[in-house]
C-alpha cells in the first residue's frame, strides 16, 4: 500500500462512490415522497415527453366529454319540450275533429278555435326558445349542431328541430276551424305537424343514444391514457423502497470507509516519528 501525505487517493476515491451513493439515495427519497417515477427531466426525458402528450390529449377528452354532456342536455331540453308540443298538437287534431261535428254550431266552433288559436300561439312561442342563448328550434341551429367528439377534433353533426318551419308556422294565422272546411283543412295540418314532431323526435332520440356512445369511448380512452401515464410516472413503491434501503447502506458504509480513509495519512506521519 502507498502511503502519500498529500494525496489521499482513498479517500478521493471513497469520496466520489459516497457522492454516487447520495445522490442515488436522494433520488429514492425524492421518489418516495412524491410518487412520481421522474422527478426531474434528467431521470428520464423521453418519458417525461410522453407522459406530457399523455396528459394532454386525456385533458382533451375531457373536454370533449364535457361538450358531450352539454350536447346531452341541450338535446333533452329540446325533448321535453317537443313533449309539450305534441299534447298540444294531440289537442289542436282533437279540437279540429271536433269542429267537423255538423251538429255544432258556428257558435260552438268560434269556442274551439279560440282554444285552437292559443294552442298555436304556444306552439310558434317554443319555436322561439333558447338553451344558454342558443336557440333550441331555429333553423340555423337546426344545420349547426356539430359537437366536439374527440382530441382531433372531429363532430358529430346532430340532427336539429326547426319549429319554424312552414309546417308549423301554418298553425297560426289564417288557419281556423270556425268552419267545417276550415276545420278540415286545419286537421290536415295538424297532422301534418304531429307526423313532423315524430320524426324529429326520433332524430333527437337517435343524437342521444350516439352520443352517449361517444361519451362511453371517452371514458374509455381516457382510462387507459391514464393507466399509460402510471407506467411511466408512477414509482414502483416496492421496487423503490428496495433501492432506497440498499443506497441509505451505501452512504453509511461510505461515510464509515471514508473516515476510515482519511486515517491513512496519520499512518504516513508515524513512520515519521
Amino acid at each position: 500500500m502507498s502511503l502519500s501525505i498529500n494525496t489521499n487517493i482513498a479517500a478521493q476515491n471513497t469520496a466520489t462512490l459516497l457522492s454516487q451513493s447520495s445522490n442515488m439515495l436522494n433520488q429514492s427519497l425524492a421518489r418516495l415522497s412524491s410518487g412520481s417515477q421522474i422527478t426531474s427531466p434528467a431521470d428520464d426525458s423521453a418519458g417525461l415527453a410522453v407522459s406530457m402528450h399523455l396528459v394532454a390529449q386525456e385533458g382533451e377528452n375531457t373536454a370533449a366529454s364535457n361538450n358531450i354532456s352539454d350536447a346531452v342536455s341541450f338535446n333533452q331540453t329540446q325533448n321535453g319540450y317537443l313533449s309539450q308540443v305534441t299534447s298540444a298538437l294531440d289537442r289542436m287534431s282533437e279540437l279540429s275533429v271536433q269542429a267537423q261535428d255538423v251538429t255544432k254550431s258556428d257558435s260552438d266552433r268560434s269556442l274551439y278555435q279560440q282554444e285552437f288559436s292559443t294552442l298555436a300561439a304556444y306552439v310558434s312561442n317554443v319555436g322561439t326558445e333558447s338553451f344558454n342563448g342558443v336557440s333550441l328550434f331555429s333553423n340555423s341551429t337546426a344545420s349547426n349542431l356539430a359537437v366536439t367528439i374527440d382530441s382531433s377534433g372531429n363532430t358529430f353533426a346532430m340532427a336539429g328541430v326547426d319549429l319554424n318551419s312552414a309546417t308549423f308556422t301554418s298553425l297560426g294565422g289564417t288557419t281556423s276551424i270556425g268552419t267545417i272546411a276550415g276545420a278540415v283543412a286545419a286537421e290536415k295540418l295538424v297532422s301534418a305537424a304531429i307526423t313532423q314532431v315524430g320524426v324529429d323526435s326520433a332524430g333527437l332520440g337517435a343524437n342521444e343514444e350516439t352520443l352517449s356512445n361517444y361519451s362511453s369511448q371517452l371514458a374509455t380512452l381516457n382510462n387507459n391514457l391514464s393507466a399509460a401515464n402510471s407506467t411511466i410516472m408512477d414509482v414502483n413503491v416496492a421496487t423503490e423502497s428496495t433501492n432506497f434501503a440498499k443506497e441509505n447502506i451505501l452512504v453509511q458504509t461510505g461515510t464509515a470507509m471514508l473516515a476510515q480513509a482519511n486515517t491513512l495519512p496519520q499512518i504516513a506521519l508515524k513512520l515519521l516519528q
